[in-house]
């Protein structure tokens, strides 16, 4: 007979409660705030090492914080709106910022309405909260697919990836993957309407709102066939789903006098559009041959383990509904794969595809605790090689982030 924490722990598998309520009567705290305060102690640990970087280099402390590359264009845009800034790249192209997408921008200002402390500390805050919200969602989504510990190690992994630097940054990220983890928990719970609505607000957040947007559809779309059209809610969700992404390009296209291609041409003035992963090649043929800065190898490296990993999840046992990670983070990579970009950029863009860290997290948990010490040494080197490097990358080199 199993005793009754274990029983909880069975059911609360099952159902997929992140909050089991029986925990908290026994005096022990959910899996939840375990996982939550672990991620936020890790990326603590980075934000306290970015500050502190700046300062040995004579810097304001917050000053990557806040102004780190893409930081820049977001406090911008809160602050005056689009259409007021423009860059001439070293390319001989006129950058502009409708390329940012505006739900960031939009919650800064927001937050800078009512808060003290200037547009960079409300970014920073919408920031910072989107990343514990994300964090969450990936728990919610591991532990209700694969239970506790996987959910833990998924959590703590994604918080010990190189890029995850930029979950404490002025960036977009943190606030896409909390709509990506939550979209995708509302999918494995069948919840249309929130994964359709989940689903337009990733689509007013970055242009890969569109891997969202087609897992929802996906998933949707297969409920279509089985239900034999019959129900709405699948069908709201995939005529939901891509209406953020479509209208913000639409409303580009209007603001720059070219309904169907201007937000392409904005993007192709940041080498951004579509090429096949030609850009890609090449860059790398040259990088063989001659060699490069460290970032540009170990780019390389991540992206290339992405793809190796995105193979080691189709090869998962996991259950049915696990459809909308696989669709997710297959769009995700290939979307990494065939656009174009700074590809010291791309391991940034990959920081959403949490469940691409599913294989790992469930051999770790498979080992845990008997195999304590091979896993917290696993854990332990992880975090003394990503921790500095993503420090490295955002406040250091000059590179892309």
């Amino acid at each position: 007979m199993l005793r009754t924490g274990e029983a909880t722990e069975v059911r609360d598998g099952l159902q997929g409660r992140p909050f089991p309520a029986a925990r908290w009567r026994a005096g022990k705290p959910p899996g939840v705030l375990r996982a939550l305060t672990l991620f936020a102690a890790v990326r603590a640990v980075g934000v306290a090492l970015v500050v502190l970087t700046d300062l040995h280099g004579g810097r304001p402390a917050a000053r990557t914080l806040t102004h780190a590359w893409d930081a820049v264009w977001y406090l911008h845009i809160a602050g005056h709106g689009y259409g007021t800034r423009e860059y001439l790249s070293s390319f001989g192209t006129v950058q502009t910022d409708y390329a940012f997408f505006p739900l960031f921008p939009l919650l800064t200002r927001g937050a800078d309405a009512v808060l003290p402390g200037g547009t960079g500390a409300a970014a920073l805050l919408v920031a910072w909260a989107a990343a514990l919200a994300a964090a969450w969602g990936v728990y919610a989504v591991g532990h209700r697919l694969y239970g506790t510990a996987t959910a833990t190690f998924l959590v703590v992994l994604w918080a010990l990836l190189p890029q995850a630097v930029v979950l404490g940054l002025a960036y977009s990220e943190s606030l896409f993957a909390a709509l990506a983890a939550w979209a995708l928990y509302a999918l494995v719970r069948r919840n249309w309407w929130l994964a359709g609505a989940l689903s337009v607000l990733a689509g007013l957040t970055r242009p890969t709102g569109l891997a969202v947007a087609a897992a929802v559809v996906v998933t949707a779309g297969r409920e279509i066939v089985r239900r034999r059209g019959r129900g709405r809610g699948p069908w709201a969700a995939v005529l939901l789903a891509p209406a953020g992404w479509l209208g913000y390009v639409l409303w580009v296209g209007a603001r720059t006098g070219d309904l169907l291609h201007g937000y392409f041409t904005v993007q192709d003035a940041w080498r951004s559009g579509l090429d096949l992963g030609v850009g890609s090649a090449r860059f790398l043929r040259v990088l063989f041959l001659y060699g490069g800065k460290v970032v540009y190898p170990v780019s390389a490296l991540l992206v290339a383990t992405a793809v190796v990993l995105f193979c080691l999840l189709c090869l998962e046992r996991s259950p049915r509904t696990a459809l909308p990670l696989l669709v997710f983070s297959g769009v995700l990579v290939l979307m990494v794969l065939v656009l174009g970009g700074p590809f010291a950029s791309k391991p940034r863009f990959l920081l959403p595809a949490f469940p691409l860290l599913v294989p790992v997290a469930r051999t770790m948990a498979r080992g845990w605790p008997r195999g304590r010490a091979r896993v917290l040494v696993v854990a332990g080197a992880l975090a003394c090689a990503a921790l500095p490097y993503g420090v490295w990358v955002a406040a250091v080199v000059r590179t892309p982030l």
